[in-house]
């Protein structure tokens, strides 16, 4: 027995127990082992006139004996002499992969010292480390490979149990090429390793990892047909079945993400999708890109008809399929996507990625930083394309997703602003359908500069909001919005940046081209005490007006508590007795939302005020008490008015049953 080359005991064990992490993966590893043979013998058949093969008899074969617990992938590449079995298995991190593309790479001119896999020639070879064959030792008690490489009469055959050492020995083959066959280790509590030898087993790890590997992987699989019936049999006699084995190609083979647009009907796609990505319906859209230059790739991607039924639970999980070469990286990579387009589904194949040793991560962020960032951009493109020319089919999405690109707003503290202010909608009071911002900024009246939302619950009662008829009766739209999420989005957003409505001519002066710049719409709640809706004289009389009352909204200040922060005369016209709106940035509602989440007791509270109007006939029962030293009827009415105002804006109020007695008194 020879012993592994370099520090192979401490180097073995790390490969098999900490390089790689899912025991699954060794079969991609040697799968992709035997497509790299097979790719190094079709190289040589373009190169070389004395070795004639047909690309179409190349093929990569998986077997399994049950009893035996093996698992053998074979294929009839390039083979390995007994020195290559030598050098390549019995030195750890050898890659005969890498030192191929080293030697293409000199052919072709280029110096193969001190180069790197970038600067290499684009012969699509997978291998790059010569580890991954050892990852068969996370599921072997033995490994034993029969090889007999292309032009040679003899066949070696190299076996280990992945611990001592290696032998290498004379052996039989009928034809070039190599066998790897895996001995499966005994099961345990933990782990069943049987299952790797097993006809639905083994397809399923084809199809998952391997689907794409350029050549066929062919497998005898068991099948059913009918037997045929008798001549004698009743009109109504069923057919009886019977087994058989038949060879099949379990992969696929060329990714449909490989192919051009224009080659793939809508139904492949639609296929593809709900195999795939496991759904029952046709996906919304359809987005495929290919991409050359410094990184290139293919992507396809999906957008789903309706949200995952985890999307808001703590483990789901966003990303994209990550592929190199065909071979499957990483089900999910979440880089590839950022959280608010998580709901995308989808594939992304690149040749050019600098992966680590176990080929289950990166080694180089940057190029998926790179990859997606131009994902992002063309996802962004396609609904906007999607939100103008099918408006119905985006209303559809936005209420499966609109709550996720909000959050997105939010979480990135309005820094995805450039990316999906435009993709929002919101309900319009107005026009009585959902607008975007910049339908929003085009449909208003001239002179105004803000736009104007309320929160609530529902539209419907926001709708009869005092606080949202007063803006609504001055010509101004009102956005409503009823998601929780939705003011602390239009907080993030800030202002909206919007164009100007009229191009300029071609004579414009200076001074219209410096008004035509971009401008900035600042995002106001209703329920704020200013929105910029009040003349100057207004005002003034407002001003005047809570002066000359100060004696009494002091007493119905004193009255609430710590509930309000002032009480003033109101500038909206409205027939409410009384209207409650806030300083700073919280609101009424938002505060309400903050107290009610988990392990935020100290939330921030809203700073309310209440707008008292001057002319509803309610101030003039206030005035008359006030006057008349009443201080329990105005203390009684003014708690009866906060109490309704807050009903109004649909919250709750601290004693319903307080309330409810004090309206009874007033029946007496």
């Amino acid at each position: 027995m020879k012993k592994f080359k370099t520090e192979s005991k401490k180097l073995l064990d790390l490969m098999i127990n900490s390089i790689y992490t899912n025991r699954e993966i060794f079969l991609r590893e040697i799968i992709s082992n035997a497509s790299d043979a097979v790719d190094k013998l079709y190289f040589r058949s373009l190169t070389d006139e004395s070795c004639t093969i047909n690309r179409s008899d190349l093929a990569i074969t998986v077997s399994y004996d049950e009893d035996a617990r093996t698992v053998t992938v074979s294929d009839n590449g390039i083979g390995m002499t007994k020195d290559d079995l030598d050098k390549n298995l019995g030195t750890i991190a050898h890659s005969d992969s890498f030192e191929f593309k080293a030697q293409q790479a000199a052919t072709d001119g280029e110096p193969a010292a001190g180069k790197g896999l970038d600067d290499m020639t684009d012969v699509d070879i997978i291998g790059q480390f010569g580890v991954g064959f050892y990852s068969a030792f996370m599921v072997g008690k033995k490994v034993r490979v029969v090889s007999r490489a292309f032009g040679s009469d003899e066949a070696w055959a190299w076996e280990s149990n992945g611990v001592d050492g290696y032998t290498v020995t004379a052996a039989e083959r009928a034809d070039h090429g190599t066998d790897v066959i895996v001995y499966l280790k005994d099961d345990t509590a933990d782990e069943r390793y049987g299952t790797f030898a097993t006809e639905h087993g083994l397809t399923e790890l084809i199809r998952r990892y391997s689907n794409y590997v350029r050549y066929p992987i062919q497998m005898e699989v068991t099948k059913r047909r009918p037997l045929p019936l008798p001549d004698d049999a009743p009109e109504d006699a069923r057919p009886e079945y019977e087994s058989y084995a038949e060879l099949d190609t379990i992969n696929s083979m060329i990714p449909i993400w490989k192919r051009k647009r224009s080659e793939v009907s809508d139904e492949e796609y639609n296929e593809f999708y709900k195999a795939d990505f496991h759904d029952f319906e046709d996906p919304l859209r359809t987005m495929s890109l290919h991409a050359e230059g410094t990184l290139t790739y293919d992507a396809l991607m999906f957008v789903p008809r309706h949200a995952p039924w985890d999307m808001w639970s703590r483990d789901f999980k966003r990303g994209l399929a990550l592929y190199s070469s065909g071979v499957l990286i990483m089900d999910k990579c979440e880089e590839l996507v950022p959280e608010y387009f998580g709901f995308m589904r989808g594939v992304v194949d690149s040749a050019d990625l600098t992966l680590n040793i176990s080929r289950e991560t990166l080694q180089h962020n940057g190029q998926l930083r790179a990859i997606g960032r131009r994902l992002e951009k063309k996802i962004k493109q396609e609904l906007a394309k999607m939100r103008d020319d099918d408006r119905e089919a985006y209303e559809g999405f936005f209420k499966e997703f609109g709550r996720t690109l909000k959050y997105g707003l939010y979480s990135s503290y309005g820094q995805a602003r450039d990316v999906l202010a435009d993709l929002l909608l919101f309900w319009s009071a107005k026009e009585q359908r959902m607008v975007t911002l910049a339908e929003y900024v085009e449909a208003a009246p001239e002179g105004q500069d803000a736009i104007f939302f309320a929160y609530g619950e529902s539209r419907e009662r926001m709708a009869q909001m005092p606080i949202v008829t007063t803006v609504l009766a001055k010509g101004h739209d009102v956005l409503l919005c009823d998601e929780n999420v939705d003011e602390f989005c239009m907080m993030a957003l800030g202002a909206y940046e919007v164009a100007p409505k009229v191009a300029l001519a071609e004579d414009a002066s200076a001074d219209d081209a410096e008004q035509s710049a971009p401008t900035m719409w600042p995002l106001k709640n209703v329920g704020s005490e200013d929105l910029g809706l009040t003349s100057e004289e207004e005002k003034k009389e407002a001003e005047e007006a809570t002066a000359s009352n100060s004696a009494l909204f002091d007493a119905m200040r004193e009255a609430l508590g710590d509930k309000v922060a002032k009480v003033v005369v109101s500038t909206r016209t409205t027939d409410a007795p009384v209207v409650l709106t806030t300083e700073g940035a919280v609101s009424l509602q938002m505060a309400e939302v903050l107290k009610h989440q988990p392990g935020n007791e100290e939330a921030p509270t809203a700073q309310v005020v209440m707008e008292v109007n001057a002319k509803h006939p309610v101030f003039e029962v206030l005035k008359a008490a006030h006057e008349a030293g009443d201080t329990d009827k105005v203390s009684s009415y003014t708690g009866i008015l906060y109490d309704q105002a807050m009903l109004v804006e649909g919250l709750p109020i601290d004693d319903p049953l307080a309330f409810a007695q004090a309206v009874s008194a007033l029946m007496k």
